[in-house]
């Protein structure tokens, strides 16, 4: 399963701005409605309830928020740099400035938790991190996390 299946072509931020936690999943959360066509309230909700679980900052300056909700047909996940570094509880200490949402069917089990393990997998790795953190623009993204080269490729 590669990621760019999961991203709609409009499922990417970059430079959002958010000052908080909650500022980042409700942005991250309209965005996700705008591609989804639910109620970015029904998923900011879904997102924050999961958030009180426990944090999923996952480390390196990454967050990955994920809930199960209604409404979805096939596991979507949606990307977020951000503008500046916001505390997500890591358990390394570092701010995440690096966001990626993942929304799954409320009855699904296993394409979440292997939609969850690529995602993470991914974020792993130091060279991605940093291209992310690199990329101009959203296309570049795009391409990074589809697994294709870079474009501006030196």
């Amino acid at each position: 399963m590669a990621l760019s299946d999961l991203i709609p072509g409009n499922g990417v931020a970059v430079e959002l701005g958010a000052s908080s936690r909650k500022q980042v999943l409700q942005s991250i959360a309209e965005l996700a409605a705008d591609a989804t066509g639910l109620n970015a309230r029904v998923i900011f909700d879904a997102v924050l309830q999961r958030e009180r679980l426990g944090s999923t900052g996952v480390g390196q300056g990454v967050a990955i928020p994920h809930a199960r909700l209604a409404g979805i047909n096939h596991v979507q996940g949606f990307f977020a740099r951000l503008r500046t570094p916001v505390d997500f509880e890591s358990i390394d200490g570092r701010p995440a400035d690096l966001v990626f949402l993942l929304l799954a069917p409320k009855d699904s089990g296993a394409e979440h938790l292997k939609a969850l393990a690529r995602v993470s997998r991914l974020f792993r790795r130091e060279d991605i991190r940093q291209r992310l953190r690199a990329a101009p623009d959203v296309d570049a993204i795009h391409a990074i996390l589809a697994g294709e080269p870079k474009s501006d490729a030196a």
